[in-house]
């Protein structure tokens, strides 16, 4: 097999440790093995001892987050390429450190490791952000649940009658809960916009047993909501500066239904804003998981599930999905109604998510903002298809017919 690169290296990264092993195939011909510390003197020593190698090309596995420290001390010296580590696996029983390296090594040569997506460091540190602040955001809604938790254990049920516990009028009530007021009448005056006309109901769902418990749980829970709402703010005050070099990008995806500005912030953090990393709109929808694996033996298609991938940008993109599918009078409704009845919601979700990230990769390359097809769309071009195939059939019937309009 031909070997393409001739001076490479393979990483196999731990927590505390490097192994590195160097294979060379250009004069002299050998072949080293060593292992580092992950501390910052240890890093520099292995990219100046594979600089003394010659290499030119290294390959790590993504183990973790401790390949980023790795990448970030070696990247500009070397070329680097990370490798998704179930496409690299090695013989089972045969499982060292020193194998794994030299296996990486072996392969790299031969350019058998497919690289892995990684966006320059200000698209990593806006995914950074858009990864925290949603992590913050499920906490919230956590500690939520706990609220409504605790009141339910005090048979208080204003969380029936509120769509919104942390709501204006939802937080004005736990408020007084907590600084100990009892009547259910005056909680009920409480009730803020159109909450007031539901205060018969907030009376009865107010009338409960509140012990000393039940409104320190309460007091704690609302003191932790309000340090990560707190922190959310930060974040999102740190976004819109990391968001300000890109902002004219991200205003073009929210051109498109079901994109909000947030969205098309998650987007752009996963995704990047350089399409040439991705040779095609398939490509970066096989990259994201919303298409059917390829699993076909003897002919066979074995199976057509989506492939498991990053989490981050397919929930993201499915919930803008559901909202899109709500737009009457647009192409995305229309092919989820499509799909819908014959594949059923979910298989028709994932393909409107899909259709999206298409028409996110073709905007961000172009520069072009959303244009709708219509929902008349597909109409008309399956009307075209099933002409093209009558004449055709007539044609093999021996019948010449030149269609005209009714």
């Amino acid at each position: 097999m031909e070997v393409l690169y001739p001076r490479c290296a393979g990483l196999d990264i731990h927590k505390d440790s490097v192994v590195a092993c160097v294979r060379c195939v250009s004069p002299p011909a050998h072949q080293e093995v060593r292992q580092f510390a992950t501390t910052t003197t240890g890093l520099l020593a292995l990219g100046d001892w594979l600089e003394s190698h010659g290499c030119t090309h290294v390959a790590m596995e993504a183990t973790g987050v401790y390949w980023k420290p790795v990448w970030h001390v070696l990247e500009g010296r070397v070329d680097l390429v990370l490798a998704n580590a179930q496409h690299v696996r090695n013989v089972p029983g045969r499982k060292t450190d020193v194998h794994d390296a030299t296996w990486l090594a072996d392969l790299l040569a031969h350019g058998l490791i497919r690289s892995s997506f990684v966006p320059p460091t200000p698209i990593q540190e806006l995914r950074d952000l858009t990864r925290t602040r949603k992590q913050l955001v499920r906490e919230i809604s956590q500690h939520s649940l706990r609220i409504q938790k605790t009141l339910e254990d005090a048979n208080i049920k204003v969380a029936s009658v509120l769509s919104n516990i942390l709501g204006g009028s939802g937080r004005a009530m736990l408020a007084a809960l907590v600084a100990g007021e009892a009547d259910p009448e005056r909680l009920a005056d409480l009730a803020q916009g159109t909450a007031r006309k539901k205060r018969r109901e907030l009376i009865e769902a107010l009338r409960g047993r509140v012990t000393a418990h039940h409104r320190a749980l309460l007091s704690l829970h609302l003191g932790v909501i309000a340090a990560l709402e707190a922190a959310l703010g930060e974040v999102d005050a740190a976004l819109g500066k990391a968001l300000a070099p890109i902002q004219a990008r991200a205003d073009l995806l929210t051109t498109m239904p079901g994109v909000s500005d947030l969205v098309a912030q998650v987007v752009l953090a996963e995704i990047g804003v350089d399409m040439a990393r991705f040779p095609s709109a398939a490509h970066l929808v096989s990259w994201a998981g919303l298409c059917p694996r390829n699993d076909e033996s003897a002919g066979k298609r074995r199976s057509t599930r989506v492939r498991k991938s990053g989490q981050w940008l397919k929930t993201t993109l499915v919930t803008s999905a559901w909202s899109a599918v709500r737009v009457k009078e647009s192409y995305l409704r229309a092919q989820f109604l499509r799909i819908k009845a014959r594949r059923g919601p979910k298989k028709a979700i994932l393909a409107v998510a899909a259709s999206m990230l298409t028409a996110a990769y073709y905007m961000l390359r172009d520069g072009l903002e959303y244009r709708d097809l219509g929902p008349h769309y597909l109409d008309q071009r399956d009307r075209t298809k099933t002409i093209q195939r009558l004449l055709r059939r007539l044609h093999d019937l021996g019948y010449e017919v030149a269609p005209t309009a009714a």
